[in-house]
């Protein structure tokens, strides 16, 4: 005796295809080991240095920052501190140091992520799991 595959359902084809979308349309690119923006220093005194934010609004009195070498492959030259954000400029008091400071290092901050509620997968999500409860419902 053979059996014959069962007829699929509409409900359920939507489901598998809801599934492939929710797969597929849920991967976010992954981040990167050592991320982060680099700025080029302008000013170094002996305890502070100076750099450009340009665009960056984020930029606030007390992230820290890390100055680096790209000339020897990115080797950390000092930890610091910004202390002060005016006019387009930033002011970084050094709280730790392996060699001198120059103008020729460059900084390296890390860009605060968004909070959840402002991304777009939260909002996915959410909008998955109400057509989800709505199907559910209705079955």
């Amino acid at each position: 005796m053979t059996s014959s595959p069962a007829p699929t359902s509409s409900a359920s084809r939507w489901r598998v295809l809801l599934f492939f979308l929710v797969l597929f349309g849920s991967a976010a690119p992954l981040r990167a080991q050592v991320s982060g923006v680099r700025f080029e220093i302008t000013a170094v005194g002996d305890t502070t240095l100076a750099f450009s934010v340009g665009r960056a609004r984020w930029v606030r009195p007390g992230i820290l920052g890390l100055a680096i070498d790209p000339t020897k492959h990115d080797v950390l030259i000092a930890q610091f501190r910004i202390v002060r954000v005016q006019h387009g400029v930033a002011t970084g008091v050094v709280i730790g140091q392996t060699t001198q400071v120059t103008r020729d290092h460059v900084v390296l901050l890390d860009e605060p992520r968004a909070p959840f509620f402002r991304k777009v997968v939260f909002w996915g999500g959410m909008l998955v799991g109400f057509a989800l409860g709505v199907i559910g419902s209705k079955m």
